[in-house]
């Protein structure tokens, strides 16, 4: 701002601005990158009024998106969590208690679940299709990694779509407007159509953790407790990695320390036992 504020649009070059990222000091490679994207918006909007033929911003590389750690609960936290959050909110505020008991239990992503609509849920067959996200406020008719997904529901992901289903039929009841029920699962209580931002649940999930002194996560570790809890369970990767919409490679390189945790020394052990079995076996083998 300080730099660009009050130069005319059409003196701003590639060059200025890498003089000028390179001489910022900045916080986080993150907030390097955000700063560069949100520049190039307002560049993108130059360019399409007509007031620049190209855009300044386009020649300078991104800082790499660093990876937020894997910091999973477990099951029994993740049920505290759950429990509370039944427990304190009301009326139609208990759909976040369905939605997080939702993506506990299933490993969606949340912009996943907040696109998530009525015509995509099958209890008779317990499926979930996964076919559109939440970007940047905005409803898109694609899946994160590009890929539409059939996510099979467990007894605690259909008991969250019973859940919506009744505080979807209350609000109907008692709306005054007489609305149609919401196309969306998972509608906010005010406002908008479809959660739009995290920090619509994200209050709620905070309070839950601060009351029940779990250590302070991003939401997002709901879908890392449902990948680890699946692996710690010894179900199939490849299985997993469906549910989740990872590659087997991608899965495995995640979620590496988790395979098998609870039984590594078992898992050593038979390794042991193969190693004593060889040695019965070339001990039969030489000749007396």
């Amino acid at each position: 701002m300080p730099h660009l504020a009050l130069l005319p649009v059409d003196s701003i070059t590639s060059v200025l601005l890498r003089k000028i990222v390179a001489s910022t000091e900045w916080k986080s490679p993150g907030v390097k990158r955000s700063a560069t994207q949100r520049l190039t918006t307002v560049f993108s909007t130059a360019v399409k009024d007509g007031l620049i033929n190209r855009n300044p911003v386009e020649s300078i590389e991104l800082p790499m998106k660093t990876k937020k750690p894997i910091d999973p609960f477990t099951v029994a936290e993740a049920n505290a969590i759950i429990e509370h959050l039944y427990k304190t909110l009301t009326h139609s505020m208990r759909i976040y208690a369905a939605y997080f008991e939702f993506a506990f239990y299933t490993g969606m992503r949340p912009s996943g679940i907040a696109a998530l609509r009525w015509g995509e849920v099958d209890k008779d067959k317990r499926l979930a299709k996964v076919c559109r996200i939440v970007a940047d406020y905005k409803m898109e008719e694609r899946t994160k990694t590009r890929n539409e997904r059939q996510v099979m529901l467990n007894s605690r992901a259909l008991h969250a779509i019973q859940v919506a289903e009744q505080i979807a039929e209350q609000r109907a009841k008692q709306s005054r407007r007489k609305q149609p029920k919401s196309p969306y699962v998972f509608p906010p209580t005010k406002n908008f159509e479809f959660i739009q931002q995290s920090s619509v649940t994200d209050k709620h999930f905070q309070a839950a953790l601060t009351e029940l002194e779990i250590r302070a996560r991003r939401q997002y570790n709901c879908r890392h407790t449902y990948a680890t809890m699946c692996l710690m369970a010894g179900m199939n990767p490849a299985f997993i990695a469906t549910q989740l919409g990872h590659s087997v490679q991608m899965l495995l390189s995640t979620y590496a320390r988790w395979i098998n945790s609870s039984s590594d020394w078992g898992e050593l052990g038979k390794l042991e036992n193969s190693l004593i079995g060889t040695k019965l076996v070339q001990t039969e083998q030489v000749p007396s």
